[in-house]
């Protein structure tokens, strides 16, 4: 690499482990710290000091000092002559742009970044390609230009980012994303990628598929088609499809284990194989779905509940049951409850119970046999004190009927 001086990849940290990574470092009763060399120095030998304490004799250079309890103690005093090392870290480097994008190589330009206390000594870039989980790095000198070739390879895009470092070690904060992608060839006749797709969509969602939609790419030659990829919303994509519209259909995983993250994005690729910039992405749904209840079959009956008669404490009702299905219905049992606090005292043309407010009625041998269409009625008399109300829902053989 051009004016690299080092280069190094990690890989990135996922979402949520970074929590169990700073709990596993913290120190906790008795430790040790290692102390920079910056911190180092001749110091006043062992000896008592202020409130009587013992001195403690300095430790040598990278050496571990004992921590006690919770808290370490506080580092040496800075020593004569050193100088002073100001919190003041160097400006954020401005005006980064990829000037050369080739195949195996990404040529960065920025703008100086502004000296904070001290003078700076050059710059850290990291980079790395988007759905993946590796991180690149490089450090270079005092310059405002860089060829980065490690790692870099055809067809891949990639977002850089610069911060400025000084000589006493202060970094400034990253400086805004880059992001390129490199075309799959120097020499051809085509060597500049689409544009990105825009505002890619997710629509039409059923359970088991959905629709996603997009605006379509530019091209200098001609854009071909589009790839569609599937990630995982950690480190891995997949090509589901190569389209040549701006819309695809993709299937949604079943119910009910969904993963944690089912996204989509869109890359244009032209003639010559380059690919674009991808899409934004977008997210599957992940919820399951409800089961449905089956709906109740329709009554195959009717009922008409008429008084005859009524008087003060005592009533004569005549109750008819239609068989409203498509077969004749071969014995009946009907059951209500009535709104009030009649007793029935005796009826004919059925056997009749109470249990409470509910009755229930039973067909007698010669009305067992109801043809489809038919009817059979029955008669109850009774007594009742505060109130006569009708009953309101009916049920034949378990079944609701409809009433009047």
């Amino acid at each position: 690499m051009s004016g690299v001086r080092s280069s190094a990849l990690r890989r990135r940290v996922r979402p949520g482990l970074l929590a169990a990574v700073v709990s596993s470092i913290a120190v906790l009763g008795t430790g040790s710290i290692a102390v920079p060399a910056a911190l180092a120095g001749t110091t006043t030998p062992p000896g008592p000091a202020a409130g009587g304490h013992p001195a403690v004799a300095p430790a040598p250079v990278g050496a571990a000092v004992p921590l006690t309890g919770a808290a370490a103690t506080a580092p040496p005093t800075t020593p004569p002559g050193t100088p002073n090392t100001s919190p003041f870290p160097p400006g954020v480097p401005t005006n980064v742009v990829a000037s050369q994008v080739r195949t195996g190589s990404v040529t960065l330009t920025w703008t100086a970044a502004t000296p904070g206390c001290c003078a700076i000594a050059g710059y850290d870039i990291t980079y790395y390609s988007p759905f993946d989980d590796v991180v690149m790095s490089a450090s270079v000198g005092n310059v405002t230009t860089t060829t980065i070739t490690s790692y870099i390879s055809a067809g891949r895009q990639y977002l850089f980012r610069i911060s400025a470092r000084d000589v006493v070690g202060h970094r400034s904060l990253s400086s805004e994303p880059v992001t390129v992608v490199t075309p799959v060839t120097d020499t051809g006749p085509d060597t500049t990628p689409p544009s990105a797709p825009q505002n890619l969509t997710l629509g039409d969602v059923t359970d088991s598929t959905a629709t996603l939609s997009w605006s379509p790419s530019t091209d200098d030659v001609g854009v071909r088609g589009y790839n569609v990829y599937r990630f995982d919303g950690w480190y891995t994509s997949v090509l589901v499809a190569t389209v040549p519209t701006t819309t695809y259909t993709v299937a949604l995983p079943p119910p009910p284990s969904p993963p944690l993250r089912y996204q989509f994005y869109v890359r244009a690729r032209d003639a010559a194989g380059n690919v674009s910039i991808a899409s934004n992405t977008v997210t599957a749904p992940t919820t399951t779905t409800p089961p449905t209840t089956p709906m109740p079959p329709p009554p195959t009956c009717r009922v008409t509940y008429q008084n005859q008669s009524e008087w003060q404490g005592g009533f004569v009702t005549v109750v008819t049951v239609q068989n409203t299905a498509t077969a004749p219905m071969d014995g009946w049992t009907l059951t209500f409850s009535f709104r009030g606090d009649q007793r029935i005292t005796s009826g004919w043309n059925a056997t009749t119970s109470q249990s409470g407010a509910t009755v229930t009625a039973r067909n007698v041998d010669w009305n067992r046999v109801v043809a489809a269409n038919g009817s059979v009625s029955f008669g109850i008399q009774g007594s009742w004190n505060a109130s006569n109300a009708p009953p309101t829902s009916f049920a034949l053989n378990g079944g609701p009927c409809t009433v009047g």
